[in-house]
């Protein structure tokens, strides 16, 4: 099978890996659609090489189960997305879905520590298993396997609903999610990018405002939205240390602040910026085995269409120019699909 491998330094190879077969407990899922997360992009960009096969949103279908994985567990042909992450599936953060927290620190993120989506097929464990319905695409699918899902569950943290005016920082696929998402859940949604691409995306998928933090300063701009007050939620999808400070700072008092953007630092004025403001943060990673399921329900309850967001689909054969394209930081989601 063909797999996606960085070779640091925005170098990447399509590299022939054996065909996998499942060991006793393993499941093989032939993959039918693989997103691209912003996360990817540290990884693609650093000097290190990597590897393992990429990509963490993967879906597709289950096409083979090792000798001690039963059919309930694994149907042949079964639709699913796949919770990237494995732990020692017996503490109490793995029972809950949460393999990422594992308690034994040995939990393994595939596409980053273990092989991933990006390739023809994937081994996972029964337990990585999300039933698809029949209502999502494969790439819808892919895309909750991450970016949505992350952005749903952030979402769900900050009690996002009616009441509130929400600033997201950044409009990568994940703060793109948001604003989707957030919009269903009737909030009032200001969007914050330096990318004219991406904060047209914004508007058309229903930011009430948005705002250039190269022209506007964003505090500012933000309270002047909000009658002086700042927003009731804030949520920084970019990792980026101004951007998270000023997510503290653009929050109205008693008001609820995430970060989900990974890496990186940040520095606020504790006592006028928090303290006094009364404010709750939260920090949310990614999302659980059960909390994908629901943001997978909660899109077909509500009629969501993810299918604008996907603005670019390729093929592996195409993932040199797929990965120099998203590094513009200028699309929404590319996913990869089969040829």
């Amino acid at each position: 099978m063909k797999g996606i491998v960085f070779l640091g330094d925005r170098k990447l190879e399509v590299r022939d890996f054996p065909d996998p077969a499942p060991g006793p407990r393993d499941v093989v899922v032939q993959m039918k659609a693989s997103g691209m997360c912003g996360s990817d992009l540290p990884p693609y960009r650093s000097e290190r090489p990597l590897a393992v096969v990429r990509g963490h949103e993967p879906c597709g279908v289950v096409v083979a189960r090792g000798s001690a994985v039963s059919e309930d567990e694994a149907p042949i042909d079964q639709r699913v997305m796949i919770h990237h992450y494995s732990g020692c599936g017996l503490c109490k953060y793995c029972r809950v879905g949460y393999s990422q927290m594992c308690i034994t620190g040995k939990h393994l993120v595939y596409g980053a520590t273990a092989n991933g989506g990006h390739a023809e097929y994937m081994t996972v464990t029964p337990s990585m298993l999300v039933p698809l319905d029949d209502a999502l695409s494969f790439e819808q699918g892919a895309s909750i396997s991450c970016g949505t899902g992350t952005a749903f569950d952030a979402l769900r943290r900050l009690d996002v609903s009616g009441r509130d005016t929400l600033a997201i920082y950044g409009q990568g696929p994940v703060g793109l999610s948001a604003t989707i998402l957030a919009r269903a859940m009737g909030a009032r949604v200001i969007a914050v990018d330096f990318s004219p691409e991406r904060r047209k995306l914004a508007s058309d998928f229903g930011a009430d405002k948005v705002i250039d933090p190269a022209a506007d300063e964003p505090v500012a701009a933000i309270k002047d939205l909000t009658h002086g007050e700042g927003a009731t939620t804030t949520l920084d999808c970019t990792g980026n240390p101004d951007a998270r400070a000023n997510a503290v700072k653009s929050a109205a008092p008693w008001g609820r602040v995430c970060f989900v953007g990974e890496g990186n630092t940040a520095t606020f004025n504790v006592s006028p910026d928090i303290i006094h403001k009364q404010l709750t943060i939260y920090g949310s990673w990614t999302f659980s085995s059960v909390g994908q399921a629901e943001c997978a329900q909660f899109i077909i309850d509500h009629g969501i269409d993810l299918n604008p967001l996907l603005t670019h689909r390729f093929t592996l054969n195409d993932a040199e120019g797929a990965y120099q394209l998203f590094d513009t930081q200028t699309t929404g989601k590319g996913v990869f699909v089969p040829g």
